[in-house]
């Protein structure tokens, strides 16, 4: 069974698309099947794989209004090496016939149950807000992995993401644990980086993953070409990152294996 992971920040701009499209690409790299889920109706994973959110006649409302099934609608992609369920802005009605419904929570769970054999990563894009949708990508994950930008509002954020987490956890799924904290568009010059650093690791300690995403003007230019940027530039800074931050999610799940 797959390994579900939910990449989630109500903050936007911290590079939480830019964490799910290349961590695919890293553990398919390390031939893995992988699933990326496009959870977000802004489309930016999809955008971000090559796809063009206005021409898709399947997208993942209708996987989450019941109306298509994962396999029905995600694609492979071939030239990266793993599979997307594609979003678009329709996704956005998705909330309003949700609302609407029993166990509107259990959706995106019950769709991924079919397929979770045939992967062994399933990484979902949640929207920057804690709504429906994120909702949904927290029920059906095993963790949330969390990028944070080292700033100043960044701890703010945390605290009530972590309180979300928190509820689901009593209520709706109780093994839902902390994939980890990753520190995104690091800036080595900058004093305040280097402190909310210091003050993220102090407060959660192994949570937080030793990898360090700096940034990157190569990592900022690959989704204009629709591609992850262990496809545009291999050899930059930020795609060597994300290789290292794919290294620490496959130790860490041996390790939960192992104990």
């Amino acid at each position: 069974m797959a390994r579900i992971i939910a990449v989630a920040n109500q903050k936007g701009g911290v590079g939480k698309t830019t964490t799910c499209v290349n961590l695919c690409a890293a553990l398919a790299d390390m031939n893995y099947r992988t699933l990326l889920v496009d959870l977000d109706p802004q489309g930016n994973a999809t955008v971000g794989c090559g796809i063009a959110p206005r021409e898709l006649e399947r997208s993942a409302f209708d996987v989450m209004t019941g109306e298509r099934t994962v396999a029905e609608v995600s694609v492979r992609l071939e030239d990266l090496g793993f599979d997307l369920l594609p979003s678009n802005s329709d996704l956005t009605a998705a909330e309003v016939v949700l609302l609407q419904r029993e166990e509107r929570e259990f959706q995106l769970r019950r769709a991924l149950q079919p397929v979770s054999a045939q992967y062994g990563w399933i990484i979902i894009d949640c929207p920057p807000s804690l709504n429906m949708l994120t909702l949904n990508a927290l029920t059906a994950a095993n963790s949330v992995l969390i990028p944070i930008q080292c700033e100043y509002y960044a701890l703010e954020g945390l605290a009530a993401l972590l309180d979300t987490i928190e509820q689901v956890r009593a209520s709706v799924n109780p093994g839902l644990q902390i994939e980890g904290l990753l520190r995104t568009m690091f800036d080595i010059r900058n004093n305040l980086s280097s402190a909310v650093s210091d003050q993220l690791t102090e407060h959660f300690g192994e949570h937080v993953y030793r990898t360090l995403v700096p940034r990157n003007v190569r990592v900022a230019e690959a989704p204009s070409h629709g591609l992850p940027v262990l496809r545009y530039d291999p050899a930059s800074r930020g795609a060597l990152a994300y290789l290292g931050l794919a290294a620490e999610v496959l130790r860490r799940s041996r390790q939960r294996a192992a104990g």
